[in-house]
């Protein structure tokens, strides 16, 4: 398995231990963890779904009155080794 799932395999793992089922999707050049968060969630499972992300390269959460909340992170399977390759003013 690539880095990038493994990486993505554990933020899975703490998500459904919080009780959170996850997606998990091998894309081109990265791996994407989703999961919906409920209308309620208790504080500790607040705080530790908030710390899981910090394990992706990118992360977001997507909001909307019809399809709630879904939690998303990304991990790269491809790491630059050297300097900023995409240029500068690149923005994500």
């Amino acid at each position: 398995m690539p880095a990038s799932g493994v990486g993505a395999a554990a933020i899975a793992a703490r998500l459904s231990a919080v009780g959170l089922p996850t997606r998990v999707e091998e894309r081109a050049g990265f791996t994407s963890v989703e999961t919906e968060l409920p209308e309620s969630l208790s504080v500790e499972s607040w705080r530790e779904v908030l710390e899981v992300p910090a394990e992706a390269d990118r992360f977001g959460l997507h909001a909307t009155n019809l399809n709630g909340r879904t939690l998303w992170a990304v991990v790269r399977k491809a790491v630059p080794t050297t300097g900023d390759v995409e240029g500068p003013g690149h923005q994500q």
